[in-house]
């Protein structure tokens, strides 16, 4: 089985990439969509509102956003509680597939995280400050909390060494469908 991991930075396009680059050749594991189905699961919110001495877990998304926007709350402590969870999920991923020929794998601190070794082959979705701040604010997110998480990862020059392909996604959905066809997985 091959593994092949996908990352970026923040609002880079890993998403779309992850998901061209998978349809048709293997399932694809998104951190970002097991992190949500974690705010959706009533017995992880309590554990999670009772380790960071929370009262409201209805809406721990948004709670735990404002925290992190205002000071109050750090994010590590955050991810302490969220990226071993994270982890077992990505086994457990790996254990069901492991008949497939390919995995894909979308995380975005997958360098961060140090999980280097655990992928086969490393795909970097790059884009500029300014396209990806745009991208945020388009789905909602303030620049406050755009510097914040931004500020958290390592930079795209430290990153990219870590990396077997780096794809820019700067322009359309065309264009990067081109420049991921040239990756040969």
């Amino acid at each position: 089985m091959k593994k092949i991991g996908i990352t970026g930075s923040l609002s880079s396009g890993k998403t779309t990439a992850s998901k061209i680059l998978s349809y048709r050749k293997g399932p694809l594991f998104s951190a970002d969509n097991e992190v949500k189905k974690i705010y959706k699961k009533n017995n992880l919110k309590k554990i999670i509102s009772k380790k960071l001495n929370l009262k409201n877990y209805k809406n721990l998304k948004t709670v735990l956003r404002n925290k992190i926007i205002n000071g109050d709350l750090n994010i590590k402590k955050v991810e302490s509680i969220i990226h071993p969870i994270i982890r077992k999920e990505m086994n457990d991923f790996s254990k069901k597939n492991k008949k497939k020929r390919t995995l894909f794998f979308e995380i975005p601190l997958l360098i961060e995280s140090k999980l280097m070794k655990k992928f086969d082959l490393i795909i970097f979705i790059k884009a500029r400050k300014s396209i990806r701040l745009k991208r945020f604010k388009l789905k909602g997110g303030s620049q406050k909390l755009f510097n914040i998480l931004d500020k958290k990862q390592l930079n795209d020059t430290k990153k990219i060494k870590y990396c077997d392909h780096i794809v820019v996604n700067e322009n359309n959905l065309k264009i990067l469908k081109k420049n991921l066809s040239n990756i040969i997985i």
